[in-house]
């Protein structure tokens, strides 16, 4: 719901609040209704204000509490902080606002670093305890959150975006390597901690670090739940996983609808964003307002899913809103979706939320999305061979689906300054899969795009898109419980027909048959996907820059065989290389990196 930002020094001197003051002027967009900075000493606190809870002034952050010796700032929302609240005013604790917060600072306050294992909800939090001199980080368990770091030696910055630590200044641009290497392997993806520069970092997901006033640090992995079957649910058969998910499910719904304000939906007309709003209107929410975006067809690929959007519009009573965006609006989209990239995304339906984002951020601060159901119930097709399929095949199975291309391949992509004598991505995977807490081939897929991969695309897309206009996107799909949940269920009731089998059962309680059995669909922007017109010719000119030509991120002639446009087959899979490329060249140039 907010932008944070903060500077700490270990040396003796005093933290530049005018850098700090920067970093907040940049995460204007994630909070525009208001702005605040406190210093101590070694920490300077700043932040940018999106109200949805505690509209008063009492919410405002940066939020102090002398009594407890305590200040924080704070992004995102913690759904459970009625509950919470109520907990620590019967063990003494006074209130001075209405905000969740405070409740965060109290609970720090009553529990100690523990305070982070009550906290239910999307949140980056940097929080001062100033009798220990002591700077606390913390990221959600899924990353729904963002939180980037630059360190140089005696000082440390945080923020809500990678471009607010650009503004402050001083921070290494060089390309990472390794990061590169992941961003044209993994379809533009770069794992926490690293980022595509060398200088800025990002906590990871459910990671807890303590920074002391001397610059010591400790992290601390506060979550992750088994990818194992649990013998308390030995006797459960399908239908009772079907129960157990749908409760979950509807908890995980309800949780998101606290807010000071109205709340709606993303409808993208899919099995996820429709089952999302059929339990709300289960659970009694009257005139919801709900949105779905659609582009020019191109050939016989559609542009839009408006067919199945308005059927559960229909079929729920929602105040519905179409939006229909001509091939006309892409371009100049392009570019201001890059601006708000808080790093560089290759996915084409960014540039659709991001359009998206804005014309609902007119209407509602709040929607809730469909983002990782895929990742949590087996949604994709390459989960289905690893049903049954040996430990061993997780590695080969996930490779064959999702690498861009290989380690040799690569070599041939990058400049000699940026080539690999390992094959990082590789090796990065083949570490995650091979951890202990994963007991078959698909649980350890699915435990890899969860806790890996999921938020540094889909999440971080949405999150990026959304907040560039002031909106807040809450994932009920990301539940803690619902996620820890679903680790545990069989994986033959997720793969179950044809994918998400469980999640369709707890569907056809509530849902048309049309939206559950239709075919999975994406998010269809033609225009973008076939990289043609104004859109290929923005990219060429970015790979063709002065600034590109300088860096010499690509080698040549690999970039001058993508722009001969082969034929058939070979022409889309050139497009979607060129398109990376281009657009990681398109990010470095718009945010001003040399």
């Amino acid at each position: 719901m907010c932008g944070i930002a903060g500077e700490a020094r270990f040396d003796g001197s005093t933290p530049d609040d005018a850098a700090v003051t920067r970093m907040t002027e940049a995460l204007r967009s994630r909070g525009p209704d208001g702005e605040g900075l406190w210093r101590d000493g070694w920490v300077t606190l700043g932040h940018r204000r999106l109200t949805i809870i505690d509209l008063s002034d009492a919410g405002a952050q940066p939020m102090v509490r002398e009594d407890l010796g305590l200040a924080l700032v704070f992004n995102g929302c913690i759904y459970n902080y009625p509950q919470l609240r109520e907990e620590l005013r019967e063990a003494g604790h006074t209130f001075h606002s209405t905000s969740d917060t405070e409740v965060i600072l109290v609970a720090y306050a009553h529990w100690g670093e523990r305070f982070v294992d009550h906290l239910v909800g999307m949140f980056a939090i940097g929080l001062v305890d100033r009798a220990r001199r002591r700077l606390v980080l913390v990221r959600d368990r899924l990353g729904i959150k963002p939180l980037y770091l630059a360190e140089t030696p005696g000082r440390l910055r945080f923020a809500s975006t990678l471009p607010a630590l650009l503004g402050a200044g001083d921070v290494d641009t060089g390309i990472d390597p390794v990061a590169l290497h992941h961003y044209l392997s993994w379809h533009s993806i770069v794992p926490a901690p690293r980022t595509v520069l060398r200088g800025i970092r990002k906590l990871p997901p459910a990671t807890m670090r303590i920074v002391e006033a001397d610059g010591r640090r400790r992290d601390e992995v506060y979550w992750q739940p088994d990818y194992a079957r649990d013998p308390a649910d030995a006797g459960m058969d399908a239908r009772d996983w079907q129960a157990a998910v749908g409760d979950a499910l509807r908890t995980a719904v309800r949780r998101r609808l606290v807010a000071d304000v109205p709340v709606g939906v993303l409808l993208s007309g899919g099995l996820d964003s429709s089952l999302i709003v059929a339990l709300l209107a289960e659970a009694g929410q009257e005139h919801l307002r709900t949105f779905s975006i659609g582009f020019g067809s191109r050939g016989e690929e559609a542009g839009d899913e408006f067919t199945y959007s308005d059927l559960v519009a229909r079929a729920f009573d929602t105040d519905h809103q179409r939006i229909r965006l001509a091939d006309d609006d892409l371009v100049p989209a392009v570019r201001r979706t890059v601006l708000a990239m808080t790093e560089p995304m290759g996915s084409h339906d960014v540039v659709a939320f991001h359009l998206l984002s804005e014309q609902v951020a007119r209407h509602v601060k709040v929607a809730q999305s469909g983002q990782g159901a895929d990742e949590v119930f087996a949604g994709y097709g390459y989960h289905q061979p690893l049903a049954g399929a040996s430990r061993e095949a997780a590695g080969p199975v996930f490779t064959e689906a999702f690498f861009d291309r290989d380690h040799a391949e690569l070599n041939r992509v990058v400049g000699p300054a940026y080539a690999l004598d390992r094959d990082a991505s590789r090796d990065l995977l083949d570490e995650h899969l091979a951890a202990p807490g994963a007991q078959t081939a698909l649980d350890a897929v699915l435990r890899l795009d969860t806790h890996l991969m999921l938020p540094d695309d889909p999440v971080k897309r949405v999150d990026s898109m959304s907040m560039a206009w002031g909106l807040e996107v809450r994932t009920p799909f990301l539940d803690q419980d619902l996620v820890a949940l679903a680790a545990r269920c069989p994986p033959e009731h997720k793969v179950a027909q044809g994918g998400k089998g469980v999640l369709k059962e707890v569907a056809r309680e509530v849902l048309p048959a049309e939206v559950i059995d239709r075919p999975k669909g994406y998010f269809p922007v033609p225009a973008l996907r076939n990289v043609d017109g104004p859109v290929r010719e923005l990219v060429i000119e970015a790979l063709q820059a002065p600034e590109a030509r300088a860096r010499a991120l690509f080698r040549p002639e690999y970039v001058a065989g993508l722009l001969t446009e082969p034929d058939s087959a070979e022409a889309a899979a050139g497009s979607n290389k060129l398109w990376q490329l281009g657009l990681l060249e398109l990010w470095l140039q718009t945010h001003g990196v040399r």
